[in-house]
């Protein structure tokens, strides 16, 4: 059976792959020693309605308000050519002169995402070979992930006349005193160098071209609706994002792991289901509630088995080797534990610490 097949197997035979994007990418780049949801995305397994089969669903995206402002505020950013989009970049990344004003925007419509990943690769290209500012307007950009390809659209990509391409990014979130939320920032980061790593694949192939590691965020300054922007550095979740997306090519080992006839195909009983998830190991985190579906299953599983990674990472790293809440309890009582371990001494000092203060306080009473 080939990998393909599998897959599908796993998806259940009437399910349609769904497709990975950029905001899944970067989720799992930001949790990489997940491998339920290596397996799952990878496979295309719809993970909201595998959630509420198993009696954990989770909401996801924008209210309509939301998504209804953000798309005004994109269209603010763009009117005119693109002039104020423009205008940012020169200002943020340090351009020399007058911001530029004579800007091609090329048409990227085709048909399907394939043809208009294929469009966007040319125009790209034709754009490099021009050795003038170009704007490609919602470009589709392809990635190569478990052997299938992953299209994904970012904003804008700005063409510079030195051959340098820019990713631009633009959020509704605000930017207040020039500084957004760092989370949402950190989000957008790794979402954008998803598009990076696409681009740098095209860049390969044209002749001058070189996929810049600084992205624009452009968001609305303070609490208007007046565009900013800020410059990112995303080498980092770059090199984070590559490296999962090269263990994601591995996910037929994980695929081979799993007992015969297993399936997630939300059509199953919830028993089967429960089987069949629990039968790949995860890597819980707090984060997860903000980007992963099954994430309520996840956080259920882990409480029950008293895991300390429910408390989060920083925590489980701080525990060393004590994995439940249970072993922490009684390696700080005493009950358990090497006292020479640096750990459990300082559960135990930790302790007599707190004993010793309520014990004064109720000494006040």
């Amino acid at each position: 059976m080939t990998l393909r097949e599998r897959l599908a197997e796993l998806r259940g035979p009437a399910v349609a792959p769904r497709p990975l994007d950029a905001r899944a990418l970067a989720a799992l780049a930001a949790n990489p020693g997940c491998k339920r949801r290596a397996l799952l995305d990878g496979a295309g397994v719809d993970k909201t309605a595998l959630a509420t089969a198993l009696g954990s669903p989770a909401a996801f995206g924008q209210s309509q308000f939301a998504f209804m402002r953000g798309n005004a505020f994109e269209a603010k950013v763009k009117a005119d050519g693109g002039t104020e989009l423009m205008r940012l970049l020169h200002e943020r990344l340090g351009e020399p002169g007058e911001p530029p004003r004579d800007v091609q925007v090329p048409d990227l419509t085709a048909a399907g995402p394939e043809g208009r990943a294929a469009r966007t690769a040319l125009a790209l290209r034709e754009a490099t070979a021009a050795g003038g500012w170009s704007l490609l307007d919602h470009p589709m950009l392809a990635l190569q992930v478990a052997g299938s390809p992953a299209y994904l659209e970012p904003d804008a990509v700005v063409v510079h006349p030195d051959g340098t391409w820019t990713v631009v990014e633009i959020k509704s979130f605000p930017m207040i005193d020039s500084s957004a939320d760092a989370a949402k920032v950190g989000a957008a980061a790794r979402q954008s160098a998803v598009y990076v790593l696409a681009l740098e694949r095209i860049a390969e192939v044209t002749d001058g071209a070189a996929v810049g590691h600084r992205v624009l965020l452009v968001c609305p300054r303070d609490f208007s609706n007046l565009p900013t922007a800020s410059v990112v550095d995303v080498r980092k979740q770059r090199a984070v994002t590559r490296r999962q997306l090269t263990r994601l090519t591995r996910i037929e080992d994980i695929a081979a792991a799993l007992p015969e006839g297993t399936t997630f195909d939300p059509e199953r009983s919830p028993e089967e289901l429960v089987t069949a998830v629990e039968s790949v190991a995860a890597a819980y985190a707090p984060e997860c509630l903000a980007a992963c579906e099954l994430a309520f299953h996840c956080r259920g599983r882990a409480r029950e088995a008293g895991a300390v990674e429910a408390l989060g990472r920083s925590v489980r790293g701080e525990l060393g080797g004590l994995t439940t809440v249970g072993s922490v309890l009684a390696a700080a009582a005493g009950k358990e534990g090497d006292p020479a371990d640096p750990t459990v001494a300082a559960l135990r000092r930790a302790a007599a610490l707190r004993a010793e203060a309520l014990e004064g306080r109720t000494g006040c009473h």
